[in-house]
């Protein structure tokens, strides 16, 4: 049996729907229940094609999964599980469950069952079971009972003939073997499927316009188990069946459909094997009725004389195919057919007069004939140029007569329009319908003086006559002076134009030019243009002016215009009037601009540094002032304009200097990094954000003045210092410009001192260090300035750090164990540079309960003598300094008071080891070397010398320790001295 698990993608072909192809599995058995031992073999492959390449195999089993490849496409397998394929590219198959039962009884059933297939269930017992009788069960209830023997090895088939929705449930199958004992299988899950669903019939338009054409498709949705199933359809409208009846295409085409197609429309499918038939629902499909669209067009739609005309029949609506006719009305109501072809156009090559009238057309097919509107075919004649006559004849004539203008356009189809113009300007339209001449009368006036033509148009080109000349004999009018200077105003210099015309009057005209009475010039003017005179303007110019014309038929008079004649003005002189000798701001400074020739109102414009700052306007001619509180910015160079109209001048540039006293100060220290520190050189900046230059600042330390220096330019001054620890304090400056003293801030300026080398001093309590013995290690630098951060190392890793705000050493104290023997070194680090210590060597023994016997007795006679060496050595050294005259170079200040407390206090020390060793460090490249002291003090009583730190003594120690200054060349390895030695 094969089981196909595709996976459909819903696109219709052939009625059924196309698959992406997908991996398949075959079962060989078709069961996926069989005994443990049994093998199935599965076959993968693509939908309708065989894989041949390499296949992926999938198992899930207990939510694990595994994976395997085969050459081929089979895969035999004994393992339950959920199973997948993938040949080639394709997408994963879908799962096929299977299972492998080690019982007796097993249920076998096919994994689809589709609706109207035979369908068997296997009832199967192991090959060592024999059963008397089997029963199946369905959803608990039997079904069926076999009362037989049952062979060994034998199966037992259930048939479900032509399967339904009443089939579906849960099954499974007993069986009782000879000793009565019941066995029962597996349990399987039947749902009867669907092959297709119900069809839906679809149309391509369900209102589609009479004529056009329909596609009905019957869609459906094969199972994608079956795809070897072939269907059928059939399509119906009504009761009517459509077509030849059944056939394999999904498809129906109406090519042609008309309004009595109209209906309700169904579709059938149905599978061959096993026979399923099913039908859809009903689909009204409404033919729309056809509204034919049938119109005519000429083609140009202006018909001239000559033309080629093309009448286009637009036919919409109608279906084909069609003919068209062509059909023209005359004006006694008869029409002539003119063509019948398939074609939509019909064309006149040549129009004549003769074509004039109404046109249609007329589109049929083989059931109807539709007619189109008529169209007016007028064939247009253009205009002849018109001819323009005047009645009665002649071209000179007097205001009052009445003359009449006559226009005729000999050629042209009616209507035509007539256009009269004078001058250019329009003067009546009128439309000629009947006749062929248009006339214009009027009564002269003295305005009718001028050129006329006509014009004609019938819509086909505008045609003008010739021009016709009328003069109009008129006596002049008031004539008009004008006065044209070359500017605004008249200026002394300028030439004037004295223009005199009269508007209306019939040349020649005489006219005649007056200055205050007084005759200046007359001038004959043919045209009628007017007459002109000329002057060059002096001072004496100014006054009134009028003219007379004349024509011989009595003169008139122009009216009185006057001409003002200005002086420019001269160039204006700029004073600053100051309260002082110098300006300094705050005072009240007055801009005094004023031009000796001029003629008012002459306007005074003031500039600084060519920015404006104020006008005004003097109308006596005195000139004007302009006050200013000056500030810093006034100063510069300030310069005015006059002007009244007739060009400006400027003055000359008069300087302003506004002094500015010192603002306060500002003082920076400029140093090269965050910290100041001895030996830095630092730049003290005193700058002054305003005041004139030059400019004195003067720098103060603690009060005291340190340096001072003179800024000529303005900047700012500045001050240097190589800084030592005297430097430390407050700094402050001042400035003076010789407008008062100007004093900055306080500044606190903070040296630091780097740290010196420290010294690394180990107090022990006895000579050699013992395991368990408590040992204070020491760190402290001479110079520096706090906080100093100290950090403790052994054999180069760091043991612990501590920070001194103070200036003072710190210690840190261990507890010692055998690891603690080696080298001690410490660090100081203040931010300015870290230094480290001279290492010192730790050696530690094992402490036992008894140091006597000869081993003591050795020790003890080393140590001895080299005491005794060391108290030589010790003598040696001091006495030498006291025979020179000189004290010892060790500090005594610097040894601790045998009964200070900070002191450790041992006991129970034999008297032999009562000197103590000192560790220290010695740096050779400082001056000052610090050395530190460990003492010991013999207690009788244990507990007193535990409580009381009084009971301390100092009679049986040396001050051994002190501090020496002064170069050392080698670093001595830390040694073991005598108490009675000095360390140097």
């Amino acid at each position: 049996m094969l089981l196909w698990v595709s996976l459909l993608v819903l696109a219709p072909v052939s009625g059924q729907f196309a698959t992406e192809p997908k991996s398949v599995i075959f079962l060989h058995s078709p069961w996926t229940t069989v005994f443990q031992g049994e093998n199935v073999t599965l076959t993968c492959k693509i939908f309708h094609l065989d894989a041949s390449e390499k296949i992926k195999w999938y198992r899930w089993y207990l939510l694990e999964k595994t994976q395997s490849e085969t050459s081929g496409n089979t895969h035999e397998v004994h393992e339950s599980g959920d199973y997948r394929c993938q040949a080639q590219d394709s997408p994963l198959s879908n799962r096929v469950g299977l299972l492998f039962s080690p019982a007796n009884l097993i249920l076998q059933a096919p994994l689809d069952v589709f609706e109207e297939e035979s369908v068997i269930l296997r009832c199967r017992a192991k090959a060592n079971t024999v059963l008397k009788t089997i029963k199946l069960y369905k959803n608990e209830k039997v079904l069926e009972d076999h009362t037989v023997e049952i062979p060994v090895g034998m199966l037992t088939d259930f048939h479900i003939h032509q399967a339904s929705l009443k089939d579906n449930g849960k099954y499974h199958c007993t069986g009782v073997k000879e000793d009565d004992q019941l066995v029962s299988s597996n349990s399987v899950k039947i749902e009867v499927q669907e092959l297709f669903p119900r069809p839906v019939l679809k149309a391509s338009s369900t209102q589609p316009t009479e004529g056009g054409a329909v596609t009905l498709t019957c869609e459906t949705q094969l199972s994608p188990q079956r795809p070897d199933v072939q269907l059928q359809f059939h399509f119906f409208r009504d009761r009517r069946s459509l077509g030849s009846g059944w056939g394999s295409s999904p498809e129906f085409w109406i090519h042609t459909i008309w309004r009595e197609n109209s209906g309700s429309y169904w579709c059938q499918a149905q599978s061959m094997n096993p026979s399923v038939q099913k039908q859809s629902q009903r689909l009204q499909i409404q033919v729309k009725k056809v509204v034919p669209d049938i119109r005519i067009y000429p083609r140009p739609e202006l018909v001239f004389e000559g033309q080629e005309l093309v009448l286009i029949c637009s036919v919409n609506g109608v279906p084909g195919p069609i003919t068209v006719s062509w059909y023209r009305k005359f004006k006694l109501r008869t029409e002539r057919k003119l063509h019948t072809s398939s074609k939509t156009e019909f064309k006149i090559p040549v129009v004549q007069n003769s074509h004039d009238g109404e046109y249609y057309c007329v589109a049929s097919n083989s059931r109807s004939s539709f007619r189109s509107d008529p169209v007016t075919i007028n064939v247009k004649v253009p205009v002849s140029q018109p001819v323009l006559t005047l009645s009665p004849p002649g071209t000179w004539t007097f205001v009052g007569d009445e003359v009449s203008f006559d226009c005729e356009a000999q050629r042209g189809s009616l209507p035509i329009w007539y256009q009269f113009f004078h001058e250019g300007v329009l003067l009546m339209k009128i439309e000629a319908t009947l006749w062929r001449t248009m006339s214009y009368r009027f009564f002269l006036t003295e305005e009718h003086s001028g050129n006329y033509y006509c014009a004609a148009d019938n819509g086909l080109g505008l045609q003008s006559s010739e021009t016709l000349r009328l003069s109009v004999t008129i006596p002049v009018s008031r004539p008009i002076l004008t006065l044209r200077t070359p500017g605004a105003q008249a200026v002394v210099g300028d030439m004037v134009e004295l223009h005199c015309k009269a508007w209306r009057g019939s040349p020649p005209i005489l006219y005649q030019f007056y200055h205050e009475d007084a005759s200046l010039e007359s001038s004959s003017s043919p045209s009628g243009k007017g007459a002109s005179f000329n002057l060059l303007l002096t001072a004496e110019h100014s006054g009134n002016y009028f003219c007379e014309a004349n024509n011989g038929q009595g003169f008139q008079r122009s009216n009185t215009v006057s001409l003002s004649v200005r002086v420019p003005v001269s160039q204006p002189v700029l004073t600053l009037r100051a309260p002082g000798a110098q300006a300094v701001v705050g005072d009240m400074v007055e801009l005094h601009c004023e031009a000796w020739r001029g003629s008012p109102p002459i306007l005074y414009q003031f500039y600084h540094e060519d920015a404006s700052l104020e006008s005004s306007s003097s109308p006596s001619g005195k000139g004007a002032s302009f006050n200013l509180l000056l500030t810093a910015e006034h100063s510069g160079n300030y310069f005015c304009e006059a002007n009244n109209g007739q060009g400006f001048q400027r003055s000359n540039t008069v300087s302003l200097s506004v002094r500015v006293p010192v603002s306060q100060p500002v003082l920076t220290l400029r140093a090269s990094r965050a910290q100041t520190v001895v030996g830095d050189m630092i730049e003290l900046h005193c700058e002054a954000q305003r005041g004139s230059p030059p400019i004195l600042y003067q720098f103060y330390h603690k009060d005291v003045a340190v340096g001072n220096s003179s800024a000529p330019l303005g900047g700012g001054a500045s001050f240097n210092l190589s800084l030592t620890t005297n430097h430390s304090g407050n700094y402050s400056c001042k400035a003076d410009n010789g407008l008062g003293v100007q004093q900055s801030e306080v500044m606190l300026l903070s040296v630091i001192v780097p740290v010196s080398r420290p010294i690394l001093t180990l107090r022990a309590p006895r000579a050699q260090a013992v395991v368990g013995d408590v040992v204070e290690l020491h760190c402290e630098a001479q110079r520096g300035s706090p906080p100093i951060l100290y950090q403790f190392y052994h054999k180069n890793v760091t043991l612990e750090s501590s920070m001194s705000h103070y200036g003072q050493g710190v210690s840190l104290n261990l507890s010692l164990t055998a690891n603690h023997s080696g080298t001690y070194s410490c660090e100081a680090d203040n931010g300015l540079g870290p230094q480290c210590s001279e290492a010192v060597t730790l050696s530690i023994t094992g402490l036992t309960e008894s140091r006597s016997g000869p081993v003591a007795t050795g020790v003890t006679g080393g140590l001895l003598s080299m005491m005794g060496l060391a108290a030589i050595a010790l003598l040696f050294y001091c006495w030498l300094p006291r025979k020179a005259g000189r004290k010892p170079t060790f500090d005594s200040s610097r040894n601790q008071s045998a009964s200070d407390p900070q002191e450790p206090t041992y006991h129970n020390v034999p008297s032999w080891i009562e000197l103590q060793p000192v560790y220290s460090n010695v740096n050779p490249n400082r001056g000052d070397v610090v050395y530190s002291e460990v003492r010991t003090v013999k207690v009788e009583n244990k507990q007193a010398a535990a409580s009381d730190p009084k009971l301390l003594k100092n009679t049986d120690s040396c001050v051994i320790y002190s501090q020496v200054k002064g170069a050392y060349t080698a670093a001595p390895k830390p040694q073991l001295l005598a108490a009675s030695t000095p360390h140097r």
